[in-house]
């Protein structure tokens, strides 16, 4: 059955071509991060059709794979029918949430806005992400591209918000692939935001903030579960059940 989409969904071409692509297919989904809760709420929606006519159309997709199968593995996906149909899924599939971000290169190129924006809807509408659009495994890929030493000044300082806002919360899965990008873009600033959180009033932020502080003193330290539930286990007098959902 087919269930992921095709490498080509996401359109061809290069340069401004390929960003006008991307912002023809996700451009509304920046006001998942509106102010606006009207203006939200529209989004929602419209990522809730989306999403609908990604399921039917793969549910089409399925239905012809089931009928094709007789013909054999190299002719059935030669079928013109069936071909179409899972054009169509990809298609779909690269106009919603998180299916769109399947693609493409991630923590470069046009598609860069659109992790970011990923992250940040997480970071800071995680109710509504997780009840539209909730995929651990795609915030924690998400994260891990973005945890490179070269970028650009105003994707470091969106980087470094993202930390300051997770680090300031209860844990969530995967918020602490965050360090890694706390290494990627260590710094004054990032330190200084990091030092303002553990020293609050905020018990997760004195835990996170704290964890991370921790890591970036000591480079060669991995930041593995075992670390994290030992760092806790000593920051709060060995108390449990700081570890969240998943690592």
């Amino acid at each position: 059955m087919i269930s992921v989409m095709t490498n080509g969904a996401a359109g061809a071409g290069s340069g401004s071509d390929e960003a006008d692509a991307w912002r023809a297919r996700l451009g509304w989904a920046f006001s998942l991060i509106a102010d606006d809760p009207a203006e939200r709420e529209a989004a929602l929606a419209h990522l809730d059709g989306a999403r609908r006519n990604a399921r039917a159309a793969l549910d089409r997709s399925n239905e012809l794979w089931h009928l094709t199968r007789p013909l054999g593995p190299e002719e059935q996906y030669q079928e013109p029918t069936f071909k179409r149909a899972r054009e169509v899924y990809a298609d779909m599939c690269s106009h919603s949430l998180p299916e769109g971000l399947w693609v493409g290169e991630g923590a470069r190129g046009p598609s860069l806005p659109y992790a970011l924006l990923f992250l940040e809807w997480e970071a800071r509408f995680p109710r509504e992400w997780t009840e539209h659009a909730k995929a651990w495994g795609t915030k924690q890929s998400l994260i891990r591209r973005m945890a490179v030493a070269d970028h650009d000044q105003p994707t470091r300082a969106k980087l470094i918000d993202l930390v300051e806002i997770v680090v300031q919360r209860a844990y969530r899965c995967k918020d602490r692939e965050y360090v890694r990008v706390a290494r990627a873009v260590d710094g004054e600033d990032l330190r200084h935001r990091l030092g303002t959180a553990a020293a609050s009033d905020n018990p997760w932020a004195r835990l996170h903030a704290g964890y991370a502080l921790w890591l970036l003193d000591r480079p060669e330290v991995p930041n593995t579960r075992h670390v994290w539930r030992t760092w806790v286990a000593e920051a709060s007098g060995r108390q449990r059940g700081f570890s969240g959902p998943c690592g």
